[in-house]
């Protein structure tokens, strides 16, 4: 890839992990104010619960579609890791291929039960469900897209890196 394309992608990539802290710490100070509102001034609020709720969900997703790395991800791999560069390939390709269709045909009825959603909204804040579940549509085309990437890229060669448990980290 070309060292513009490379900075680009690394500006989007910091602007994701930009977002995602942003919703951790507005999640933190909404649990921190319900811990005031229903401790030091006795008046228990929903509203924070309710937003605390919401951004988990959008926090989980967000960073599973843009900020966790291939590298990253959990997995159980005792086979995998102890076979070759061939046969990691392909049995990368059979779980990507799997991954791509499994996420592309259930894609349409995500898409429409999201969008029948806007008719329930949240208790307390009235926020439309259809707002607070649409980040799984995105979750789901930026996934495609993952695996897609990433297939083209074991097919034209680079074969998936074999897991090193010495190097293993938090992601920082």
């Amino acid at each position: 890839m070309n060292p513009r394309m490379n900075r680009i992608g690394g500006w989007l990539y910091r602007r994701a992990e930009d977002v995602l802290a942003a919703m951790l710490a507005v999640m933190f100070f909404a649990f921190l104010l319900q811990i005031f509102f229903r401790y030091v001034m006795n008046w228990p609020t929903g509203w924070t619960n309710e937003l605390s709720a919401i951004l988990w969900i959008w926090i989980v997703l967000w960073g599973a579609a843009f900020v966790l790395t291939e590298q990253e991800e959990m997995r159980f791999d005792l086979i995998y890791a102890s076979v070759g560069p061939r046969v990691r390939s392909a049995m990368f390709l059979i779980c990507a291929a799997s991954i791509i269709l499994l996420y592309g045909i259930s894609l349409p009825a995500v898409v429409d039960y999201v969008s029948f959603m806007k008719v329930e909204s949240s208790a307390y804040m009235k926020i439309r469900f259809d707002w607070v579940f649409c980040i799984y549509v995105v979750f789901v085309i930026a996934i495609i897209m993952r695996y897609l990437w990433l297939s083209w890229q074991v097919l034209r060669g680079s074969a998936p890196e074999e897991f090193d448990p010495t190097k293993a980290g938090s992601g920082v």
